[in-house]
């Protein structure tokens, strides 16, 4: 049975992959970084009790939340442990109550897809930072984050 950690190291493999902590206790995986464009695919809760902030938290908000895509989500949701997501159930995110729904491999399988619907989705623009080398594309996200911070910081003024 796969564990947080486990899925973790997967997920970090794959290309293009940062994570976060937020929404709570949440790990957060993004396909790119979310200063050049990046998406969000996969959340996984640290605690146990549900995804931080749902209305099916204290343990039924699952232990992972990933894009499912259309067509694979209504068949997902026919497997006993797989619900809609909250919040995310309208772009076909589905949350997983138990690490055990999924022997290993499946695990892998669902969350290279869940991967590769969400880096299918990225923008031009995103895309293209993504294809820069990795000396540029840390100079990029570095350069727009301080962008960020300084736009954050005028509107507090």
């Amino acid at each position: 049975m796969p564990s947080t950690e486990r899925i973790r190291e997967f997920l970090l493999q794959l290309p293009h992959v940062v994570e976060t902590m937020q929404f709570g206790d949440n790990l957060v995986f993004w396909v790119g970084d979310k200063a050049i464009g990046g998406k969000m695919f996969a959340m996984v809760q640290l605690s146990g009790g549900g995804i931080s902030g749902s209305a099916h938290s204290e343990n039924k908000g699952g232990v992972l939340w990933y894009p499912a895509g259309p067509e694979r989500y209504p068949e997902l949701l026919e497997i006993e442990g797989i619900f809609p997501a909250p919040y995310l159930a309208r772009i076909h995110w589905v949350a997983v109550r138990e690490w055990r729904v999924f022997r290993p491999a499946e695990w892998e399988d669902e969350l290279r897809a869940a991967h590769q619907i969400t880096y299918a989705k990225l923008p031009p623009k995103t895309l293209k930072a993504l294809a820069l080398p990795i000396k540029q594309q840390r100079k990029l996200i570095a350069e727009r984050r301080a962008t960020l911070a300084k736009k954050k910081a005028a509107e507090k003024k």
